[in-house]
C-alpha cells in the first residue's frame, strides 16, 4: 500500500503502489514472476498479453494473485490485435476484474470506454500531444508519454525531454514518462519535467525476473546508447509503418541504410524459431523469449537507449531500490543546493 516517502505522488495514490515506478507491458517478457516482483519491490507491474489467448490471460492473472494482493495492471493493444480476439482478450480482463487497463498505439476510444464502464482505470501510452488528448477525451485515467529513445515498440519521432513537459500542460490527468527513464537521477528528472512517475522496459527487461530469453538480456549487457536502431523493418505481425527501437545486430546491418519503408506482406516469411509450436518468423515483432527455441538471435532485440546504463542482470528489487535510493539522493542534494 502507498506511504509517505520523498517520492511519493499522485500516481501513488492513483495505482495503490509505495513507488511512482511502472513496468512496461511488454508483450511476451512481462509475465506473472515479473509482475509480481515489481509490485512486491514497491512499483507497479503489468501483465503484457498483447494477442495473447484469454486462457493465458487468465493463468498470468491467477500466477500474479496466488502471489501478492498488490494491484496490477494487463497491457493489451486494439490496433494490433485482431478484432475478435481482442474483445475475447478485453471481455476476459472484464471477467477476472482486473483494476487497471494499459492501451497503446492508437486511441480506440469503444476500447476505452468498455474498460471504464467496467470500473477498470484506464492508462493510455502515446507520442504525440495529441494522442493524449484524444486518450483523455476517450476517459483515460493517466497518460504514458513515450520518448522516441524508447524500446520496444515507439508510437512518435519527439524525445521524452521535449514531449514529457508538452503532455503535462496539455492534459489534465497525471502523466509518466517513458524513454531514457532507468535511474533516480532520470526519475527526479522526470518529476522536474511535471511526470507523476516513470515507466521503464529495458531496466526491468534485463532482470532475473523476465520472460526474455538470457540472449536478448545478454545483448542488453554488452550494448552501449549507441548499439540501438529505430526502425519499421520488424514488421510481421502488426500494421505497417510501426516503428520500433531494436539492438543492432547482424539482422539489422541489411536495413540500416534505409531503415523504413518495410511492409508486412511484402516480408518472406522465413521460420527461425518455434514457442509450443507456433512459428516464429524472421522479421517479426516476436522478441526472444524463455519458452522460445531456435535462432533467437535473429530476433527482434527490443532495448532502449538507456542500454548502456545496464551492466548486469539483477533482480527486480534491486532494480528498484537503487532507483528509489538515488533519486531520493538527488532530491537530497539539490536540496542542499538551495
Amino acid at each position: 500500500m502507498p506511504s509517505s516517502t520523498p517520492l511519493h505522488t499522485p500516481f501513488c495514490d492513483l495505482l495503490g503502489c509505495r513507488y511512482p515506478i511502472l513496468q512496461a507491458g511488454m508483450g511476451g517478457v512481462a509475465r506473472a514472476e515479473l509482475v509480481v516482483a515489481v509490485a512486491g519491490a514497491g512499483g507497479f507491474g503489468c501483465l503484457g498479453m498483447v494477442r495473447e489467448s484469454p486462457d493465458l490471460i487468465r493463468q498470468q492473472v491467477d500466477q500474479v494473485r496466488a502471489l501478492t494482493s498488490n494491484p496490477f495492471a494487463v497491457n493489451l493493444i486494439p490496433s494490433a490485435t485482431d478484432p475478435d480476439l481482442f474483445r475475447a482478450e478485453l471481455d476476459e480482463c472484464v471477467r477476472l476484474r482486473i483494476p487497471v487497463l494499459m492501451f497503446f498505439w492508437d486511441v480506440v476510444a469503444d476500447a476505452v470506454a468498455r474498460a471504464k464502464d467496467a470500473g477498470c482505470l484506464v492508462i493510455h501510452q502515446v507520442g504525440s500531444v495529441e494522442h493524449a488528448k484524444r486518450a483523455e477525451a476517450a476517459g483515460a485515467d493517466m497518460i504514458i508519454a513515450q520518448g522516441v529513445e524508447a524500446g520496444g515498440h515507439v508510437h512518435g519521432m519527439v524525445s521524452s525531454l521535449v514531449l514529457l513537459p508538452q503532455v503535462v500542460d496539455a492534459v489534465s490527468i497525471p502523466v509518466v514518462g517513458s524513454g531514457g527513464f532507468a535511474s533516480g537521477r532520470s526519475l527526479v528528472a522526470a518529476l522536474a519535467l511535471g511526470a507523476h512517475g516513470i515507466h521503464c522496459g529495458t531496466a526491468f527487461l534485463a532482470t532475473k525476473e523476465s520472460f526474455a530469453h538470457d540472449v536478448h538480456k545478454q545483448k542488453i549487457l554488452s550494448a552501449t546508447e549507441c548499439d540501438t536502431i529505430h526502425t519499421d523493418a520488424f514488421a510481421i505481425n502488426w500494421p505497417p509503418h510501426s516503428n520500433v527501437r531494436v539492438l543492432k545486430t547482424e539482422v539489422t546491418e541489411s536495413i540500416e541504410s534505409q531503415p523504413y519503408g518495410h511492409l508486412p506482406d511484402k516480408i518472406p516469411r522465413r521460420v527461425v524459431a518455434e514457442e509450443q509450436g507456433r512459428p516464429i518468423y524472421w522479421m517479426s515483432t516476436d522478441s526472444p523469449l524463455k519458452s522460445m527455441t531456435g535462432d533467437l538471435e535473429k530476433l527482434a532485440m527490443y532495448a532502449g537507449q538507456v542500454t548502456g546504463q545496464i551492466t548486469q542482470i539483477e533482480d527486480v528489487q534491486t532494480v528498484i531500490h537503487r532507483i528509489v535510493a538515488e533519486a531520493e539522493a538527488t532530491l537530497q542534494q539539490l536540496s542542499n543546493r538551495s
